[in-house]
């Protein structure tokens, strides 16, 4: 499918991308001794597993549904952006207890031109990933994309803050260093955490949104044939959901008239809703 096709080059690009600045922030924070770079560097090799848990979890996402998994195997983009947001919370927590020990024992670092020159590079290099992967999770609905556009964004935010460190440093303001070092580890749990929840959420089948329900519903009341609608149950399918319900009928209708009715409005809430992936319908007379 072009959804996975898209996703799959964007990790790469990612992978690609977060690699070299992991290269040149390691070699950066090892000459300076920086806890914020160093936090940055840390931040960029999670990255770097991000976007390759991204590129497996995409690629069994876009497997086919089969034998053993009738309705595919979507949740996999649930389950692997699950396992990011642990990764980088565990990372985080590394990082916020150098940080503080940085703050402790006022650690001092080299200031460098190396220091501004690899955060702007970090800033035009994300800055690029995240329009990229933005427009691919809103077009496409995908939480992988959107988990790595979010991931970007965060960057670019954290990094100008690192830049503005860097530049205090330079008229020997240090203790700006061990603060933002900890501002990065604690924004990234806080983003980390959300996606955990969108992931968990699935995983443990919550049910479409109000919005979702009502569009559906207002459907159903376009057809004068249904009296009464009860049943009405939601799966997520992937990034899809698969809903049922059970409609009521005039007992005196035809069956086939009555199962002509459930076979439109499946079709039609299909078609109109995208997050809809399938409709069952059972029919009850009444």
């Amino acid at each position: 499918m072009e959804r996975y096709k898209k996703v799959r080059i964007a990790s790469i690009l990612g992978i690609v991308g977060n690699l070299l600045l992991f290269i040149f922030k390691l070699i950066v924070s090892i000459i300076s001794k920086s806890e914020a770079m160093i936090a940055d560097t840390f931040n960029s090799g999670g990255d770097i597993a991000s976007s390759l848990i991204t590129y497996i979890g995409n690629k069994i996402a876009s497997v086919p549904s089969d034998e053993d998994h009738n309705l595919g195997h979507g949740k996999a983009e649930y389950i692997y952006s699950m396992l990011i947001s642990l990764m980088m919370i565990l990372v985080s927590l590394t990082i916020v207890k150098s940080s503080i020990s940085s703050l402790i024992n006022k650690n001092t670092y080299t200031f460098s031109i190396h220091l501004i020159i690899v955060c702007i590079i970090t800033i035009i290099v994300k800055l690029f990933l995240y329009i990229y992967t933005n427009k691919i999770a809103k077009k496409e609905n995908n939480l992988l994309m959107e988990a790595n556009s979010k991931d970007h964004r965060n960057d670019i935010l954290l990094t100008t803050l690192n830049l503005i460190s860097v530049i205090f440093a330079k008229y020997g303001i240090f203790y700006l260093d061990g603060i933002i070092g900890l501002f990065i580890s604690i924004w990234i749990i806080i983003s980390s955490s959300k996606l955990f929840k969108q992931s968990y959420d699935v995983l443990m089948d919550k049910t479409i949104t109000e919005e979702t329900r009502n569009k559906v519903l207002e459907i159903v009341d376009g057809y004068k044939e249904i009296k009464k609608v009860q049943h009405f149950n939601a799966t997520p399918v992937g990034y899809k959901y698969q809903i049922s319900l059970t409609i009521f009928v005039d007992g005196n209708m035809s069956t086939y008239d009555s199962h002509q009715i459930a076979d439109n409005l499946e079709k039609e809430i299909i078609n109109k809703l995208d997050e809809i992936y399938l409709v069952v319908i059972h029919v009850n007379p009444i």
